[in-house]
């Protein structure tokens, strides 16, 4: 895309293309996520939250459109870092604490989702795309509230391993 940034507008336009790479990851993961989880609630919020997914894709392509750019992925080293550490400890998980490391997993990766949303607004702000904000916005709402689902099934994992009731 660009062999070297030199002005604001290409580094939104070159983080937008890592977004749509991570979201491309995301993607990936919640099948992986979904197909080792054991808890009723983790599968459906991982279905739930790969329908977000998708509209999270057409946002970010959408974006590009209305900055009158081509839809271009980025690298996104974060984001497959992430993948990389949880399919591991998925992969060296015993059963009974499967569910655990799996909602670690989601926990961490929707925190950077958040902060990459949470840049990619304040760069299209400061450049007055408002059209782009409102699309981008929507996108971190939806992996905030995301987070905060996850955050509340992690608790309840931990809680019920450790024989503790609410």
């Amino acid at each position: 895309m660009f062999e070297r940034l030199t002005t604001r507008e290409e580094t939104l336009i070159f983080k937008l293309g890592a977004a749509l790479t991570m979201e491309r990851t995301v993607l990936v993961m919640l099948a992986e996520f979904e197909e080792h989880a054991q808890r009723d609630d983790l599968r459906e919020l991982f279905r739930r939250h790969t329908d977000e997914t998708r509209s999270h894709l057409a946002n970010i392509e959408k974006s590009f459109q209305l900055l009158g750019e081509d839809v271009v992925g980025t690298d996104s080293p974060s984001i497959e870092g992430l993948q990389e550490e949880t399919s591991a400890a998925i992969g060296r998980a015993d059963g009974s604490v499967v569910d655990a490391v799996i909602a670690a997993g989601v926990v961490e990766t929707e925190h950077h989702e958040i902060g990459v949303y949470e840049s990619l607004v304040t760069k299209a702000e400061a450049r007055g795309a408002d059209k782009v904000v409102r699309l981008l916005a929507q996108n971190l709402r939806h992996e905030e509230a995301a987070l905060e689902k996850a955050k509340a099934i992690a608790k309840s994992i931990e809680r019920d391993g450790m024989g503790f009731s609410v």
